[in-house]
């Protein structure tokens, strides 16, 4: 119909990881304990977390008998397959790989604004603010991604994201239509999103933070701790964890090994402290802090680098 399209993955590259597909073998970071993400333009594997880049192996290094195959998909290879579903279209890419300065960014929105553009692929960039009188059609893709994030605001984030994603189609006269990709129709934010239900998606979160003692019942601080010898983190955590239990009781959780738990060469490993809203948050972080200063003090820790984070987002 003439109408522009905006489609929306959240993930950047041609293809979260590569996969040898006869013995399972997948490119992962030296430093960083994730996958290395495929970036088809360079033909690299690169690591989002430390910006460690590898070319991508002729052949599997584990079992020498195939090639490695691109498994998943990141937004470069949604613009491929674009190209080929609808060579006749202008198709641009808005992602961090493709902004490489302030003057690009300018481009491809000044050109799809214009309409010489007909579909823009992007992650979150293309979420915020824009307001394109042509854009009739959304697409969230593998919405599931948003929702499947170990996060207790996933769900929050999730619904606010598609939200304003969607809010980006039929802003003029002739309205607009927002497609959401799920293998979870049923999904309660899902439908809460196709229905614009933001109150129902509120109670339904709050209901269950409040059942877990989470914000807004009680104020969070987790801890980070970051060592390269992973037996000198794992004896620095156990004793610090022991030290605040004295001081906290059950409102310290851990220690917990993140989802990510290796980066730059360095182990992670966390803490986190639940106080209720009622409770005094100054008496608090001074206990923390007589028990932090402690820490550093002993001479069999103190290379441990210890990051504190308040109300973390």
């Amino acid at each position: 119909r003439g109408g522009q399209v905006m489609l929306f993955q959240n993930r950047r590259g041609f293809s979260p990881y590569v996969e040898c597909s006869e013995c399972g073998w997948t490119a992962r970071c030296p430093h960083c304990n994730v996958t290395l993400t495929y970036h088809k333009g360079g033909r690299k594997l690169v690591c989002h977390y430390c910006g460690h880049t590898e070319d991508v192996p002729a052949k599997c290094p584990s079992c020498k008998v195939t090639d490695v195959v691109p498994m998943g998909f990141g937004t470069e290879k949604v613009e491929e397959e674009i190209f080929k579903i609808f060579p006749e279209a202008r198709v641009a890419r808005l992602d961090r790989d493709s902004v490489t300065s302030e003057k690009a960014f300018s481009a491809i929105i000044a050109d799809f604004e214009a309409r010489r553009t007909d579909i823009l692929v992007g992650t979150q960039m293309i979420t915020k603010g824009f307001d394109f009188a042509g854009v009739s059609l959304v697409g969230i893709l593998n919405a599931d991604n948003l929702l499947n994030n170990p996060d207790f605001r996933a769900a929050e984030r999730a619904f606010q994201l598609m939200m304003q994603v969607a809010g980006r189609a039929g802003r003029r006269d002739g309205g607009g239509e927002v497609v959401i990709q799920t293998s979870e129709p049923g999904h309660p934010v899902i439908r809460q999103v196709a229905a614009g239900d933001f109150e129902g998606m509120a109670r339904t979160q709050l209901a269950e933070r409040k059942a877990f003692f989470y914000p807004p019942y009680a104020r969070l601080t987790s801890l980070t701790l970051r060592h390269r010898d992973p037996s000198v983190l794992r004896s620095g955590v156990m004793d610090l964890a022991a030290r605040l239990r004295t001081r906290f009781g059950r409102r310290l959780l851990g220690p917990m090994t993140p989802p990510v738990d290796r980066i730059r060469g360095e182990y992670l490993v966390g803490l986190l402290l639940k106080i209720e809203s009622g409770a005094s948050s100054a008496r608090a972080r001074e206990l923390l802090s007589a028990e932090l200063k402690t820490f550093a003090e002993n001479p069999a820790f103190k290379s441990i680098t210890v990051v504190v984070n308040v109300d973390p987002q």
